[in-house]
């Protein structure tokens, strides 16, 4: 029914149809081609209240103090090479990781969407990544570290360099005018979409997570290991604002959804996998903080799989158990369900994660 307004001796005419039209036009990709950032109505609830949880947990690096962690770097008697090493890896590897996922947000999938709540949720996902870059810069700074022995380790840690690489060519792909109508087309961006949100931020991100977080455990780094908690409830978020943006995508466009395109995901995972593993091994070549390198590494196939099993792909290690049960709090997202529980339409916001206590994990 079209609303009338008559005001000051002028007639407004509302075409309720027009509206509705829009509406029904709102789309993952090939939606309404329109100039407004026009949220409402909401098409995409889950995307929104997924943005206002991240806007509630936001948090500024500058607030932790990191004055008992530069006392225990320069201590030489309590600290091993190997504890030392870790945290050189962690900063390493995550000051460019930060900047590369936030890259790839900005210029290839914000770009892409159309339908403005999803670009409100991606705007917010990648300034966490600035936050989270930044909280880098905070701890190399507070600690003292040579900056350019950080940037060197990006550049020449080979192991390091192949994870870089593994994503970022994949985005790289996806920077030119795309024809999104083409199924071919669609695809390489939900592999984009999966590569990023359940291969890196969900899988290859938790190996240096969960060997940050033991040594928090132990009391050691404390400030460190508070911006990598808070880090990780980010994280959380992120991967469910792309695992849900994936299945969106699919829901939308089932000419995607093919055997063949199924397997290439999973084969991406196995390299996801493969590629961490060796990193792993890198960062624990011998036993510290009282877990081995082998530890982490079923660890992170048992995180492939939770990943795996959420956009509704076969699982690598069926029936594999977490190694780390102590973890299970604090890395693993508590409301993961499998692909096949409910659609996406579906998602009801929860409360937010304040903080992690040592008495969680």
């Amino acid at each position: 029914m079209d609303k009338t307004y008559e005001i000051g001796g002028k007639i407004f005419v509302l075409d309720e149809e027009k509206a509705v039209e829009a509406y029904n036009q709102k789309k993952v990709i090939n939606g309404r081609d329109t100039m407004t950032f026009n949220l409402l109505p909401l098409k995409y609830q889950w995307a929104y209240d997924l943005y206002r949880k991240m806007k509630a947990n936001h948090w500024e690096p500058e607030d932790v103090p990191m004055q008992k962690d530069l006392e225990q770097w320069k201590d030489t008697k309590d600290l091993s090479d190997a504890e030392r090493w870790i945290i050189m890896m962690g900063i390493g590897y995550f000051s460019a990781a930060e900047g590369i996922v936030g890259d790839n947000i900005q210029h290839v999938v914000r770009e892409l969407v159309t339908a403005p709540e999803l670009k409100l949720a991606l705007g917010r996902h990648a300034h966490e990544e600035n936050i989270h870059a930044d909280s880098l810069l905070y701890m190399i700074s507070s600690l003292g570290i040579n900056p350019h022995e950080c940037e060197a380790m990006f550049e020449q840690i080979e192991t390091i360099h192949r994870k870089n690489e593994f994503v970022t060519s994949a985005s790289k792909n996806l920077r030119r005018d795309l024809d999104l109508t083409q199924t071919t087309n669609k695809q390489e961006l939900a592999k984009n979409i999966f590569l990023f949100g359940q291969c890196m931020e969900g899988t290859q991100f938790y190996g240096l997570f969960g060997m940050i977080l033991s040594l928090a455990r132990q009391n050691k780094f404390p400030g460190i290991g508070q911006m990598f908690r808070y880090t990780l409830r980010d994280e959380s978020n992120h991967i469910e604002l792309f695992r849900n943006l994936f299945r969106v995508l699919i829901d939308e466009n089932p000419d995607v959804w093919t055997p063949e395109f199924k397997q290439e995901l999973v084969e991406l995972m196995k390299k996801a996998v493969e590629l961490e593993k060796e990193f792993i091994r890198d960062c624990l070549p011998v036993s510290s903080v009282g877990l081995s390198a082998e530890e982490f590494c079923t660890y992170i196939d048992y995180i492939a799989d939770r990943r795996l099993n959420g956009v509704g792909l076969d699982v690598l290690n069926p029936g594999l158990e977490n190694p780390f049960p102590w973890l299970a709090e604090t890395i693993d997202v508590k409301k993961e369900q499998n692909f096949f529980e409910g659609r996406v339409t579906e998602y009801q916001k929860s409360s937010s994660l304040a903080e992690v206590s040592d008495d969680e994990l």
